[in-house]
């Protein structure tokens, strides 16, 4: 019996993101402003104080491609994270799609937003009969992504699931949000105003259950602190009649 060489690894015989599309032309228009918005909402304040800012991946309407016997098939979530994977394909480059056999990693937190005529696909426990399987049974059965959230924004209802037993629970929110203790972050709903519009939207908090701050509200922060400390200074000048030193 001769001895035969052992097969290659996936990564090495089967498409790549560069050769898999990364949309498909027969689903037109785009997401509309909510979805973006929300999308980016969740990126800006996914900050897992336990993996570096590099070591974590994010992306929205981006193509995912899971099953390596049927690379073409893909799903697009509203909103996922992978949790210690590079945020640059090979450190170098932005990503085309998300690969899961080229990556190795499979996504930590999937987030759907509930669109008119998609509760069946986003929720709906069962495929059709020679169909690609839903989202529902690709999150759950072939990722195996251990929490799934999906909002809806005409109700303000979030449902949250946990894999247990290899199936989906609902998970019980505590105060309107759940924590999630491997990324040491929760997901809750937050009213406030972001991009001018007023209403409730998903967004990340820290152990202390405070809301992360996006960029801009760290900016502002840092502002008006120094607003704040300029303030004090000038107080205690008039108060106190301390005087600026001469220049020399």
């Amino acid at each position: 019996m001769h001895q035969t060489d052992s097969p290659l690894p996936p990564q090495e015989t089967l498409p790549t993101m560069y050769d898999l599309p990364s949309e498909n032309q027969e689903e037109p228009g785009l997401p509309d402003e909510f979805h973006l918005l929300q999308s980016e909402l969740l990126r800006s304040t996914f900050r897992p104080p336990s993996y570096p800012e590099d070591n974590i991946f994010t992306a929205s309407d981006l193509n995912l491609y899971y099953h390596p016997l049927h690379s073409q098939w893909y799903k697009r979530p509203d909103w996922f994270a992978v949790l210690g994977v590079s945020r640059f394909h090979h450190q170098t480059d932005l990503r085309l799609s998300y690969v899961t056999w080229q990556e190795g990693t499979n996504p930590f937190v999937v987030v759907e937003l509930i669109s008119p005529g998609t509760e069946a696909e986003d929720l709906g426990p069962r495929s059709q009969v020679n169909q690609p399987p839903n989202k529902w049974s690709v999150y759950e059965q072939i990722l195996r992504v251990p929490y799934y959230f999906v909002f809806n924004r005409y109700t303000n209802e979030l449902q949250c699931f946990g894999l247990m037993m290899n199936r989906y629970q609902p998970l019980p929110m505590n105060g309107g949000g759940l924590w999630l203790e491997e990324p040491k972050l929760g997901l809750g709903l937050w009213k406030g105003e972001y991009q001018g519009l007023t209403r409730l939207w998903l967004r990340w908090y820290d152990g202390d259950n405070n809301w992360i701050p996006t960029p801009a509200e760290q900016e502002k922060q840092r502002a008006d602190s120094a607003e704040l400390r300029l303030a004090r200074l000038f107080h205690l000048i008039q108060t106190q009649g301390i005087g600026l030193p001469d220049d020399e």
